[in-house]
């Protein structure tokens, strides 16, 4: 069964105002924090990746090549556990997202917690994980309201 559209089910922005702009705050919010654009864009560009979500794999994949990442690590992203291409900090991050993504599978266990301590303060592990709770909501609204991929680049 096809899921490609060319229009999203619902003009959900309109119909919810409200928790629309609420969370286009919080996107605001969690861009301006201490971790840095380029490792927020990633953990939004993994999560839309694990979730499938075309609409934002395709929108994150942009952003992170706007900011002149390497194209070679972007698409090495969905096996970034079997090449070397992350630093320590990233990898911590990766790990973490996928943790809180499958939280169902994984239960965010301590080793990966333990992980994160080792490359973040307590106030980024926050936030982190506030970036990872926002881009699985974003998937969740693209993926359930049939968001179309942008054709033009």
């Amino acid at each position: 069964m096809s899921t490609v559209t060319s229009s999203p089910r619902l003009p959900y922005p309109r119909l919810a105002p409200a928790p629309y702009k609420a969370l286009l705050e919080l996107s605001g919010v969690v861009k301006a924090g201490s971790l840095g654009k380029q490792l927020i864009d990633l953990i939004f560009l993994r999560v839309s990746q694990i979730n499938g979500c075309a609409y934002c794999v395709d929108l994150h994949w942009r952003d992170l090549i706007a900011l002149g990442e390497d194209p070679r690590r972007l698409n090495s992203l969905l096996a970034w556990h079997e090449n070397d291409f992350w630093t320590p900090r990233e990898r911590a991050a990766l790990l973490w997202a996928e943790s809180l993504t499958r939280v169902i599978e994984t239960h965010a266990p301590d080793t990966d917690f333990e992980t994160l301590k080792l490359h973040f303060s307590d106030t980024e592990i926050s936030e982190l994980t506030f970036v990872v709770a926002l881009m699985n909501s974003w998937n969740r609204i693209a993926i359930g309201m049939r968001m179309p991929v942008a054709k033009e680049a």
